[in-house]
């Protein structure tokens, strides 16, 4: 069967590589093409866009590259209508991909489209769920708590398993006993997650690496974001400073603390059991604050307190993104034992929440069996 796929950022083209490879096994005669990135690409099938072009978050930076999303708009149109294929299949990104699952359901009807990775609404624009009731056939869901929230919705989902929980799984099989990944070091580690987009590495980075500073007994490695390269950090940095790409895992295995900005890296810092301040900027100040208290419908912005439905890592944003907070909070981390042992105790809860690895296969099964009950 053919199946389009659409990623639009770095954690997509991750987690829709691995999809990729779960439904080569259960379809052999799988075919793809997809706007995504290198691992979806070295998978195989055609790609047809790069998330590079694709990546852009906030009002400014959409209005500065409306002619680049306008156009990979129409060359995802036209190249689904070209291909027609038997399901299309949206990762995360839902600005273009509920246009996209509109699109498919008005012009190539008897073709279903799935959805891998929730959108957010849970914490904002709540209306996309009209989107996806009229023109996404399965959501299937990587987050536990997000099942209760369709529920109340009144539209079903499937939970699947958290996909970082199977990287990491992966990562940790593949490397045991093995010396040569891990990094040299002289002194403990600081890891340093500060985005994956350069917007976020522009406004975060520098405040974090000079809260690092102040720990000179630590040595701090910074974390290169997939399909960034070392110029894009150059301004940012010294020319000591350490930056390591495609060994995010690596690094977080050694690591003794670690300062990350709210995303995916934040869980995957906690499923390697490493204690973390979570930091990001909004430009606003106290004003982001009270929009976030007053108009988001969630409690935090970092996925490990979202799972465990309670503070587990202090989260540091708008007002509270302070050198003085960032740094009081690392000192803790690295001095206080008992402090460090409370939030490991939380992220063993919750991976107990997220369940066994496997999310990939689970969602190429359901994928495939609705495909062949249509």
């Amino acid at each position: 069967m053919k199946y389009y796929i659409i990623a639009g950022e770095a954690s997509g083209d991750l987690h829709a590589s691995n999809l990729m490879k779960a439904l080569i096994n259960e379809d052999a005669e799988a075919d793809f093409r997809f706007l995504g990135g290198d691992l979806m690409e070295s998978v195989g099938g055609t790609l047809v866009g790069h998330y590079r072009e694709m990546a852009f978050m906030g009002v400014i930076p959409v209005l500065l590259h409306s002619r680049t999303i306008l156009r990979n708009m129409r060359v995802c149109r036209e190249d689904i209508l070209a291909y027609r294929p038997d399901a299309v299949i949206l990762v995360d990104y839902p600005g273009f991909n509920l246009k996209i699952a509109k699109f498919v359901r008005e012009k190539l009807r008897d073709v279903p489209v799935y959805y891998y990775i929730s959108p957010k609404i849970w914490a904002w624009k709540r209306y996309r769920i009209k989107a996806i009731r009229r023109y996404v056939d399965r959501m299937f869901c990587i987050l536990p708590f997000e099942v209760d929230f369709y529920k109340s919705l009144d539209y079903e989902v499937d939970y699947v398993g958290n996909p970082s929980v199977d990287s990491v799984a992966e990562y940790t099989a593949s490397t045991k006993g093995d010396e040569s990944s891990r990094l040299p070091q002289d002194r403990p580690l600081i890891a340093v997650l500060a985005g994956s987009r350069r917007d976020e590495i522009r406004q975060n980075l520098p405040m974090m690496l000079g809260v690092a500073s102040r720990f000179p007994e630590y040595k701090a490695v910074v974390a290169g974001a997939p399909g960034l390269t070392a110029d894009d950090y150059a301004k940012y940095v010294s020319p000591d400073c350490e930056i390591v790409f495609g060994r995010t895992y690596d690094l977080l295995r050694q690591a003794s603390v670690a300062m990350v900005t709210s995303g995916t890296a934040t869980l995957e810092t906690a499923l390697f059991r490493v204690p973390q301040v979570v930091c990001y900027y909004f430009g606003g100040g106290r004003l982001v604050n009270f929009i976030f208290r007053h108009f988001f419908h969630v409690r935090f912005i970092s996925l490990v307190n979202l799972i465990a439905g309670r503070k587990v890592v202090r989260e540091l944003f708008g007002a509270l993104f302070t050198f003085s907070n960032i740094e009081g909070e690392l000192r803790r981390l690295i001095y206080d034992e008992s402090y460090r042992a409370k939030m490991i105790a939380g992220y063993e809860h919750v991976i107990s929440i997220l369940g066994s690895s496997g999310a990939a296969g689970r969602t190429a099964k359901l994928i495939i069996n609705k495909m062949k009950s249509r």
